[in-house]
């Protein structure tokens, strides 16, 4: 985290026995940046259901709060690069939606993030780059407006396809 590296988990690995405010502040390094309240008025000004619920026990959040929570708590190591491991695993497809819409705009930001996802089509409307993996290899890889359009991409998505790297 130092190193400017932040992880948000599959599964979202928050701390239940804690609340809102106690997850963001375990997260919290200290780096020469930002305060920890500058940051964690950033967080909730990307989620304000984190601010209403910041004395709230993590237990008891929704899946899709509990992401969010997540998401503010990799963000309150003032990441250069971010690291989201299926950010979309178990939500309903409003709150999906959501979660991406405020991944693109961190994206614009200049901040770096690396996305692993299985829903491939709002994964590559995010990133600038794709890749498909298959049991640990490339299959597919190119610019991701390029991919999302790929005759492959579906054939490499479903297990038919053939070939063993296609670069678009």
């Amino acid at each position: 985290m130092r190193l400017g590296l932040a992880h948000c988990p599959e599964g979202r690995q928050i701390f239940q026995r804690l609340t809102v405010e106690e997850n963001l502040v375990a997260a919290h390094i200290g780096r020469a940046g930002k305060s920890f309240e500058a940051l964690r008025t950033e967080v909730f000004d990307l989620f304000p259901v984190l601010k209403e619920l910041r004395n709230g026990m993590a237990s008891r959040m929704s899946g899709g709060q509990q992401q969010m929570l997540a998401i503010g708590r990799a963000l309150m190591a003032e990441p250069k690069l971010l690291m989201l491991d299926e950010p979309s695993l178990g939500l309903a497809p409003k709150i999906v939606h959501q979660i991406f819409r405020i991944i693109l705009d961190l994206s614009k930001t200049g901040m770096s993030i690396l996305l692993v996802e299985q829903n491939v089509q709002l994964a590559l409307e995010c990133g600038d780059y794709g890749y498909l993996l298959n049991m640990g290899r490339v299959k597919l890889h190119g610019p991701a407006q390029e991919m999302a359009e790929h005759s492959a991409l579906g054939e490499h998505y479903l297990g038919g396809a053939t070939e063993d790297t296609i670069h678009v």
